[in-house]
């Protein structure tokens, strides 16, 4: 989960990699480091615990000094984040300097075998071990450096994207990837590096994607020479095209990226249904599905995996498919699909949910049901990444980069894919009959507008509503039917930035237990659209009363039942259940923002969360 910047070239390798590690730092902010190549080829080091904002402050003299260096912000796995276990780390002999996203599962009997052999530890990271492993194969078995590189990772396992420099070997570095994303920015005479294309897009427009298993050779004077890590044969890289602007990744006028992807729902819930929704000849587009329309007609059961918010889109897809195209699903957390001896066979579909296509534990999972024959299909954000490669076939969200660590527009994004595909299987199975399937269509064709409409009405209420809530230590969340995983979600949402203690149930669960702590200090934030179990809600809110819990109702625009027992209404428009948690999310991320702000945390940038959980 840690961000990599690397450059070589003409331009100030210093600038070049401190602004593309602050486009980074959504993937890790405990600590953060830069190496140059400085006069007569020795490192100039600078890294500290803390944001890149920290490094900075530390590190101004380097402008201007060097034409290829490399930097790291992390996100701490093996030690706590302090200046010593900060990247990039040094050989013992100093000549090597390595930055490394990703864990050396077997580092320990690495590091015990150096420590044997004389080799003295600085840190308490296997990042370290990895550093002085391939000083080990350059002294003690007199490897290049190119070739210790290459034995030593054929020697570990684990997840790593790596970025190493030598100062023997002035100009250049090399770069690696088992299980962890890395791209290659190609320039006129310059090349970069990085977890993703955002710290070079304004300079390039062409990168290729390191595959696994691949490292390559950079620079000016040679290009980008891939092989194998295993065995060391040519490869030959295919080069992408960038679909990323600079206008996406900047902030445009937003307080936080968090806001902004807020308000950009209506448009990136638009772009995932474009071309999709064909209202006129009244069909669903979706090659993913089309040409492969049987195999999942057939399927006796899907199983949705995901991990965090995705985890909470695929329960809501449960109850889509289920409704509408009446095949089983189970959806189960990546996490603990593959340590659990699964049931799977090649009679199931396998759905992979995932905002940045890289997961740790999502990729484990897909990689365990393709071993047992099951067909996989994906949903990710992030064209050409790993979990878009290794699947059978699958759909984009196309949701735009989502730079706040919260998802929000990834996770509506995810719920109008999870629409589509439940409608068209439905469509073409026969579980719903065309005028069902039209009526659906148009109403989902309408979300966006509806979702806009609930930003423009409900902003202003709920920031009033939030400065009510800034001291408040436990929230609970509530909803029925498809907004049950809404509540989770809303739940999740103010835990992770806010800090407060929050959970979600089933509002019918409550009396099982949550109703004991409802008190006059416990707020309640209800979800009551007017489509599904409208009654069962006003009977719970009824009984969260009767305790002086303190209720913020969710409810459609109109509402008169529950909102007049509620102390605090956030209305949004009518639409069919099964299309309500889109809408119903809008107001719970913008109360979870809000309060958040007055609380005066970094919504963007949450503690001890990163964006992409590449690492299991």
């Amino acid at each position: 989960m840690c961000g990599i910047v690397g450059y070589t070239g003409y331009r100030d390798a210093y600038n070049v990699v401190v602004n593309g590690l602050k486009r980074l730092e959504y993937r890790g902010y405990d600590s953060a480091g830069i190496v140059l190549e400085g006069e007569n080829q020795k490192f100039n080091l600078k890294k500290i615990k803390g944001k890149v904002s920290n490094l900075e402050a530390i590190s101004e003299g380097l402008k201007n000094t060097s034409h290829i260096g490399m930097g790291h912000t992390r996100w701490a796995t093996h030690g706590v984040p302090s200046d010593r276990n900060s990247h990039p780390h040094l050989s013992n002999n100093g000549k090597i300097a390595l930055i490394h996203n990703g864990i050396i599962e077997n580092y320990d009997s690495i590091k015990i075998m150096l420590k044997g052999k004389g080799y003295v530890f600085h840190s308490d990271t296997d990042t370290e071990v990895l550093a002085n492993f391939i000083q080990y194969f350059m002294e003690e078995i007199g490897k290049s450096f190119y070739e210790a590189i290459r034995a030593a990772l054929n020697e570990v396992y684990g997840a790593y994207a790596i970025c190493v420099m030598h100062e023997d070997e002035p100009g250049s570095f090399v770069v690696a990837r088992l299980s962890s994303p890395l791209a290659i920015g190609l320039g006129d005479k310059e090349y970069f590096v990085a977890s993703d294309a955002s710290p070079f897009v304004e300079f390039t427009k062409e990168a290729i994607y390191l595959e696994d298993g691949h490292m390559a050779h950079i620079s000016v004077e040679n290009g980008v020479k891939i092989h194998q890590i295993k065995d060391n044969s040519a490869v030959d890289p295919q080069i992408q095209e960038l679909k990323l602007s600079l206008e996406q990744i900047e902030k445009g006028g937003y307080e936080h990226f968090m806001l902004k992807e807020i308000f950009e729902q209506p448009k990136s819930i638009h772009d995932t249904m474009r071309g999709r929704i064909l209202l006129d000849e009244g069909v669903i587009k979706m090659a993913g599905i089309w040409d492969n329309l049987e195999r999942i007609q057939k399927a006796k059961r899907i199983i949705i995996i995901a991990c965090g918010t995705s985890w909470h889109a695929g329960l809501i897809g449960e109850y889509l498919i289920e409704e509408f195209a009446r095949i089983p699903v189970e959806v189960e957390y990546a996490s603990e699909f593959r340590y659990r001896n699964p049931i799977i066979t090649s009679d199931d579909v396998v759905i992979a949910i995932s905002q940045s296509g890289e997961t740790a534990d999502t990729m484990a999972a897909i990689k365990l049901a393709k071993e047992k024959g099951a067909f996989v299909y994906g949903i990710c954000n992030v064209i050409d990444s790993s979990i878009s490669r290794i699947t059978d076939a699958g759909s984009y969200t196309h949701a735009g980069p989502e730079i706040g660590v919260a998802s929000t527009k990834a996770f509506t994004a995810q719920l109008t894919v999870l629409s589509l595909i439940a409608l068209k299987i439905g469509k073409h199975n026969g579980s719903l009959n065309n005028t069902e399937f039209m009526q659906y269509l148009y109403e989902l064709n309408a979300i966006p507008s509806k979702v806009q409409d609930v930003l423009e009405s409900s902003h202003d209420i709920v920031k009033q509503i939030a400065k009510d809530f800034i001291d408040a230590t436990n929230f609970i969340y509530l909803g029925r039917g498809y907004n049950f995983p809404g509540a989770l979600e809303g739940a999740l949402k103010l835990k992770e930035i806010s800090y407060i203690h929050a959970e979600g149930y089933p509002a019918a669960e409550m009396k099982h237990g949550p109703i004991a702590l409802i008190d006059e200090n416990m707020p309640v934030a209800i979800i009551a659209p007017k489509q599904g179990h409208y009654d069962k809600v006003v009977s719970n809110v009824q009984e969260i009363k009767a305790r002086k819990g303190k209720v913020i109702a969710i409810v459609n625009q109109g509402d008169t039942q529950v909102a007049s027992m509620a102390d605090y209404v956030i209305e949004f428009p009518e639409t069919s259940e099964c299309f309500s948690p889109i809408l119903s999310a809008i107001p719970l991320q913008l109360l979870s923002y809000y309060i958040a702000v007055y609380r005066g945390a970094n919504v963007d940038q949450p503690r001890n969360l990163a964006k992409s959980v590449t690492v299991e």
